[in-house]
């Protein structure tokens, strides 16, 4: 009740915009993110150190600026949203500490392969590592928020272990492999050669490979908390939320179907789609909670007057990292070559 007198008041829910802004800022940073990840996951099953190194440069000028979108989700989230950040940061503590150092450990890695000769492979190691630390530490922090956290007075109440179960292990593997479509799709969009068929066959396994865990895990979710089972398949909802799986399967078929055909550019657009449609799906799931399954939106998010002041910043800011983002991509476009190395 007070909630809607807030909004009825105001006429403005800035909870809601504010939500709104830090999903997508999530969004951005697993699709943009993702993909590099994604090229780490895969760097050890590239044949060629001279493949290795064009999948480097590929990403080279781009990757640290993807990683501007966690810091705006992650920051946004203690601002705007404090009893949500007080409450998820105990409960996903060691998955969060460890995809921080596993990013830290595959941002130093990356630098030092360009670096050093004696001890590249090691650094190699370390990339690949970082990668797939960082990556299945996502998944499992998601897969921890998905089964729901346990809260009481405002605080978290659950154990240490809460968030390592089979479901959150198996977001954990799931986000990998998609991770590895994208670095796939990527590097068939961007290379020539060898290099690029190998993409092409990794892209190809790891789509089938999405497209299970996409259908296992949705149907894992409605049974872990009544709340998504009734979200999706109660009436009306069940009739037009239907589209969201059907269009998770066109999307799946135009991506395998581009693979087929050598298509080099819609594998990558639809592989972003099915990311897309499935994190559509999760927030379809949760709403109108954003720490399920019991702390709203509204509940979680701070007083009216502190979102107003932090939204002028952000329409200030947001513009600044489109545009320097956006910009950066349109610098770098096009096709990288063998031995034409950014460093």
């Amino acid at each position: 009740m007070i909630d809607s007198m807030t909004i009825a008041s105001s006429g403005i829910d800035f909870a809601m915009i504010w939500a709104g802004l830090i999903a997508f800022a999530v969004l951005a940073y697993i699709i943009l993110d993702g993909f590099d990840l994604g090229i780490g996951i895969l760097f050890p099953f590239i044949k060629s150190k001279t493949d290795q190194e064009t999948a480097m440069n590929s990403v080279a000028p781009i990757w640290d600026g993807n990683e501007t979108w966690l810091v705006l989700g992650g920051g946004g989230l203690f601002a705007v949203f404090p009893l949500a950040y007080a409450v998820i940061m105990p409960a996903l503590y060691m998955p969060i500490i460890l995809m921080l150092l596993g990013l830290i450990f595959r941002g130093v890695a990356f630098e030092f392969h360009w670096r050093t000769k004696n001890s590249q492979d090691w650094w190699d190691r370390g990339f690949f590592l970082g990668s797939l630390v960082a990556t299945l530490c996502q998944g499992i922090a998601l897969g921890a928020l998905v089964q729901g956290i346990t809260v009481a007075d405002r605080a978290y109440a659950g154990g240490w272990w809460d968030w390592l179960t089979p479901f959150s292990i198996t977001t954990g593997i799931a986000l990998a492999v998609g991770y590895v479509l994208l670095g796939a799709a990527w590097l068939n969009m961007k290379t020539t050669g060898e290099l690029q068929k190998q993409s092409v066959q990794f892209a190809k396994i790891a789509a089938w490979l999405t497209l299970f865990f996409i259908g296992i895990i949705s149907l894992w979710m409605v049974f872990i908390e009544q709340q998504y089972l009734h979200r999706w398949f109660d009436a009306p909802n069940v009739y037009y939320l239907m589209v969201v799986p059907v269009a998770v399967v066109f999307c799946g078929f135009k991506l395998l179907y581009g693979l087929h055909r050598g298509r080099e550019t819609s594998p990558f657009m639809y592989a972003i789609g099915l990311f897309v449609l499935s994190y559509i799906g999760i927030l379809i799931s949760f709403y109108p909670n954003l720490v399920p399954p019991s702390i709203t939106i509204w509940q979680a998010a701070a007083p009216d007057d502190s979102l107003k002041f932090l939204l002028v910043g952000a329409a200030a800011l947001l513009p600044i990292i489109i545009g320097y983002t956006s910009y950066a991509y349109w610098v770098f476009r096009g096709k990288v070559k063998a031995n034409e190395a950014y460093h």
